[in-house]
């Protein structure tokens, strides 16, 4: 097992997404119908034309899709809000569901790779092979002097996105993120919530991801990104150990209330769960109690509102809280130890 791969204490996931438009084609926001149609259509036959070894692709459309469903893909972060807005637009989801491919979103194509852990360098081999399949079939809107051209003038250049979601719940309650946000901004790193730009965190749930897209290649991003990650789990690391040496009891204290509320509570919403499943995840990670990490973190999935509702086939409404709480209670108790 990879060095990167151990830090999946505190690093959840790691995504690379690069943003590329047709070449002659007006961009997303000016298209046409017709053209949107064209969009999908190069995209799936560049990708009927993949060695049949490779795991094949499902093509959704916003348009087959209900509200709930939408949202589904929103909080499996396979895809945008933005995406689910408009009728004409597309994705290709791989049946591992670690890559898709959205289409007519704010550019034409949107790929991405997401992988557990602490995997930035692996993620982009599998972007960039998708890349490489799709430039076979289409040509893409490219400058010399620029780059690959997007709709938004931060993506110009690679169209490269790096990001990784990383657990920081030590930091957060030593009200250490502003600090750390101020500083990570002077390097050209953003840190984002759960769901990207405009969200807000859940969970101590953090996206931290490059701004910088023109003037640097993708190896140099997913170097710099990947050594400013390697900072922040040291600091948070640090933070911890300070945690259990010198105020142990405090720690555990906030655990144990944080694990009896789950345990017993009737209601709960998603935004207090979240946080005290934190808790949880911290405590399992310093040993203060004995859960399984893989199993708190598809708890923090399956509690998102659009994903808790289709499991047990009830409305988004006030009592889903109920259902939530019940649904806590029976994963916890699945792993007492």
């Amino acid at each position: 097992m990879s060095t990167d791969y151990k830090e999946k204490d505190i690093v959840i996931s790691s995504r690379v997404r690069l943003a590329r438009n047709i070449k002659e084609l007006p961009f997303a926001a000016m298209i046409q119908e017709v053209d949107s149609k064209k969009v999908i259509g190069l995209v799936e036959g560049a990708l009927n034309n993949q060695d049949q070894s490779m795991p094949s692709f499902n093509k959704v459309a916003v348009k087959d899709l209900n509200t709930n469903e939408k949202r589904i893909l929103v909080e499996k972060h396979l895809t945008s809000k933005e995406w689910s807005k408009n009728d004409e637009a597309a994705v290709f989801i791989r049946k591992d569901e670690c890559v898709s491919i959205m289409v007519n979103e704010e550019d034409h194509i949107r790929i991405q790779c997401i992988l557990d852990s602490f995997q930035l360098r692996r993620a982009f081999e599998i972007a960039n092979e998708i890349d490489d399949l799709l430039e076979e079939k289409i040509r893409y809107a490219f400058d010399d002097k620029y780059g690959y051209l997007t709709a938004c003038p931060t993506n110009v250049g690679t169209g490269m996105r790096a990001s990784v979601m990383i657990h920081l719940p030590s930091l957060t309650l030593g009200n250490q993120m502003n600090d750390l946000i101020q500083t990570l901004a002077r390097f050209g790193i953003t840190i984002r919530g759960i769901y990207g730009e405009g969200s807000q965190s859940l969970g101590d749930l953090y996206q931290i991801s490059n701004q910088i897209t023109l003037g640097l290649n993708e190896e140099t991003i997913i170097g710099n990104l990947h050594n400013v990650i390697k900072e922040i789990i040291k600091r948070e690391r640090n933070v911890r150990n300070e945690m259990l040496s010198n105020n142990r009891i405090y720690l555990e204290d906030k655990v144990f209330r944080a694990l009896g509320i789950l345990e017993n509570a009737r209601t709960i919403t998603v935004e207090e769960s979240m946080k005290l499943i934190s808790l949880i995840r911290l405590g399992t990670d310093l040993e203060i109690i004995q859960k399984d990490i893989s199993e708190i973190n598809r708890l923090m999935l399956s509690i998102q509102p659009g994903i808790l509702s289709h499991t047990y086939g009830i409305p988004i409404t006030n009592k889903l809280d109920n259902t939530r709480a019940e649904h806590i209670r029976k994963i916890l108790g699945k792993n007492n130890t």
